[in-house]
């Protein structure tokens, strides 16, 4: 579990820019203000202008931006934005034992260099001593009721990952894909190959060649995030 230190502040979205720049209104004011947005992506369906979002407020006088931008409300659900979070909430999702393959296996390493110039997210080490290399990856579209989407939009490093994934279980470890569905309305996950057919070519590829994969939900409130449910993955039905 994920928990904010402080209570979260009511905003609503004027626009988000620059990859890592949100313009918000907090709620009791007029004027806006520029947040911090911890995510790269394109964040499709979660950055329409009057959104209701959530931000929490560092304690750190140093920092140029002094609140972040933690939460979304879209379709009706809260939605978690953080990409630096997912690491962590795979963490408690493996220590609950959400990830049948990795359970019991303690405390993974994090950031471990392997392949060309990538780092592992994740490295834990079987009871035989084989390693496990997991990559996480956040999940936040949703544009079929029910069904979580990943990417939203073209990830060349995702796909690199994918492709060294399976070098490892070539050499003879195992290695897998733990997608963190930061929303609660979402009961499956698929592959969003109209929006990035490589990715989708190269999960179908990665599964071939041995890599395993899983997906865990998260529950979302105003206090805390936390992995809750594991969740099949299906088979996209939208064709490149």
């Amino acid at each position: 579990m994920v928990t904010f230190p402080s209570k979260l502040v009511p905003a609503r979205l004027v626009m988000r820019y620059k990859r890592f720049l949100a313009d918000v209104v907090i709620d009791g004011e007029s004027a806006p203000v520029t947040v911090h947005c911890p995510n790269p992506g394109a964040m499709m369906g979660l950055k329409a202008e009057g959104s209701r979002v959530w931000l929490s407020r560092s304690s750190n006088p140093n920092r140029k931006l002094a609140m972040t931008l933690e939460i979304v409300e879209a379709d009706g659900a809260l939605v978690g934005i953080n990409t630096a979070l997912p690491n962590r909430l795979a963490e408690e999702a493996v220590a609950a034992g959400l990830v049948p393959p990795l359970a019991g296996l303690g405390i993974g390493r994090r950031e471990v260099k392997y392949g060309r110039q990538s780092r592992v997210d994740l490295l834990y080490a079987a009871p035989d001593g084989q390693p496990i290399y997991v990559e996480v990856k956040n999940v936040h579209l949703m544009r079929e009721p029910g069904l979580a989407e990943f990417p939203d939009c073209v990830t060349t490093r995702g796909a690199r990952h994918l492709a060294e994934l399976g070098d490892r279980v070539a050499a003879g470890d195992r290695a897998m894909m733990l997608y963190v569905v930061q929303r609660g309305d979402c009961d499956r996950v698929s592959f969003a190959a109209d929006l990035d057919p490589a990715y989708a070519a190269a999960f179908a590829l990665a599964r071939e060649r041995g890599v395993e994969a899983h997906a865990v939900r998260c529950d979302i409130n105003l206090s805390d995030i936390r992995p809750t449910t594991i969740l099949p993955i299906v088979d996209s039905a939208r064709q490149p």
